[in-house]
């Protein structure tokens, strides 16, 4: 009896397992439908069996089945039979190149489809051949009917893990997305360039004037302010405008800003415009007929409770003109 190593599933290369061939006419095992199946292989695409497996279920030596195969190569084309590489040995888990122990593979094993199985029992012309041949046969229907009742179970496990990676994928964009509109937040709360957007939490009163007074000195020629809510801090903050600039209030008409602060500020920072005005409720301000900007609260509120300045498209400016 000859030895040979095959490799089991979960076996290193130091653990192959040995396996004694069978000599000619010796009987086949009584499990045999089971290790038939168990022998049957994915490879390239496709399923196989490998001449040594092959061997033992027909009780004959390798060497004479691939005997037969080269007598009658014209009846193997590459679909019905190709030999391995050391590769896809190793990789598959099928064999060993073992130095140490045993035999060693000199000769990579050959590998037949479910065709090259049912031509070999025509070559070989043994009855075992041919019994062994059916229950091969019928071992490759059973693994076919088998993947093919598993197919839809592994393609909505497919579905599912692509719809987890499409999710985590778009968790990982928006996550990105709110650090990086934090850090525009964060950065604008602590000075630098005017964002489109800034929030003021409560109690951020001197942060929100201070952003104001900015926003006012952006204007070189005019400052339109739509705020219902006005009083001495509207005009403390935008005193800090630019000499050029002229100024228009719209509010409410019973304001709290009185003539003779009106008066007072133009003696010093001219001109300032008060008109009454009751279809808004918002805060807007127009700087230059160019830049508009919303706000959540009024001037003399900002920073007392949590609120927002945002700037808007500059389309909207006429329509808000034509109304104050």
């Amino acid at each position: 009896m000859e030895s040979i190593y095959i490799e089991g599933e979960n076996m290193t290369d130091n653990d192959a397992l040995q396996i004694s061939t069978p000599s000619i006419g010796e009987a086949v095992p009584a499990n045999s439908d089971d290790f038939i199946k168990s022998r049957i292989f994915t490879i390239r695409g496709v399923q196989v069996m490998l001449d040594r497996d092959l061997a033992l279920l027909y009780g004959v030596d390798a060497k004479r089945i691939n005997e037969q195969v080269k007598r009658n190569i014209e009846r193997f084309p590459e679909d019905f039979m190709f030999r391995l590489t050391k590769e896809e040995c190793l990789r598959s888990q099928i064999a060993t190149l073992n130095m140490e122990r045993g035999k060693h593979l000199k000769y990579m094993p050959y590998a037949f489809t479910e065709s090259g199985v049912a031509m070999l029992s025509g070559v070989l012309r043994s009855s075992v051949a041919v019994d062994v041949n059916i229950r091969i046969m019928r071992a490759f229907v059973a693994m076919r009917r088998a993947l093919a009742t598993i197919a839809p179970v592994l393609s909505r496990v497919a579905e599912v893990e692509r719809l987890q990676l499409e999710e985590k994928s778009a968790r990982l964009a928006d996550q990105a997305r709110n650090e990086e509109r934090f850090d525009t937040i964060f950065k604008a709360m602590d000075g630098g360039d005017f964002p489109p957007q800034k929030v003021f939490f409560n109690g951020r009163h001197y942060d929100a004037y201070s952003f104001a007074k900015k926003l006012v000195r952006k204007a070189t020629k005019s400052i339109v302010l739509v705020d219902g809510y006005c009083d001495d801090v509207t005009l403390d903050i935008l005193a800090n405008k630019r000499g050029g600039a002229n100024v228009t209030i719209a509010t409410v008409a019973k304001t709290a800003i009185t003539p003779t602060a009106v008066l007072k500020f133009n003696k010093q920072n001219p001109t300032l415009t008060i008109r009454t005005t009751g279809v808004f409720h918002d805060r807007f301000l127009i700087l230059d007929d160019t830049e508009l900007y919303h706000f959540g609260a009024s001037f003399k509120d900002l920073g007392r409770l949590y609120c927002a300045v945002s700037k808007m498209d500059a389309m909207f400016i006429p329509s808000i003109m034509q109304r104050i």
